[in-house]
């Protein structure tokens, strides 16, 4: 399904908030929504790994990476192995790396910057709980739609105007 945000706020106003314009773009879905799975974690991806190792079902996971600039949370072996396990998008307050091989990647990824360096993996960070960034709090089940225009989110699913 192809998501556009401006039509989407355009007709549901009262159901959507937007997230503050502060990502970029990197995956090769340049649209993408649903169903929200959440993890909070600090310069440690070990959820994002364990997460991206099942089915999908066409969700999204939303990572608070806390805004780190340090570390990469997302890198091309996880976003290859989401897009193969059906995520539809992964969205990190931080940072990916490997951003040449994610943007050839059938899923949608934005987050706030590219490094280059690796995060640790000491198993440590909180699965489905709610996280806030952006001016926006992304609760788990909820609903994400993201393109090249924004992120945004409602607390129930969205169907595109005709």
């Amino acid at each position: 399904m192809h998501y556009i945000t401006p039509d989407l706020c355009d007709a549901y106003p009262e159901l959507v908030q937007v997230v503050e314009p502060m990502f970029a773009n990197y995956g090769g879905r340049d649209s993408f929504g649903g169903q929200m799975v959440t993890i909070k974690c600090h310069e440690d991806n070990s959820l994002v790994k364990e997460q991206v190792d099942l089915p999908g079902e066409g969700r999204v996971l939303v990572v608070d990476g806390g805004g780190s600039l340090r570390r990469a949370l997302l890198g091309d072996m996880l976003a290859e192995k989401a897009a193969k396990n059906g995520w539809a998008g992964i969205v990190v307050y931080g940072c990916i790396r490997d951003v040449d091989v994610i943007a050839q990647a059938d899923l949608g990824v934005q987050a706030l910057a590219s490094h280059p360096m690796k995060t640790d993996k000491r198993g440590i960070g909180d699965l489905n709980v709610p996280v806030t960034f952006g001016g926006v709090t992304f609760k788990p089940g909820e609903y994400l739609y993201a393109d090249n225009n924004g992120i945004i989110v409602s607390p129930q699913a969205l169907s595109m105007p005709e």
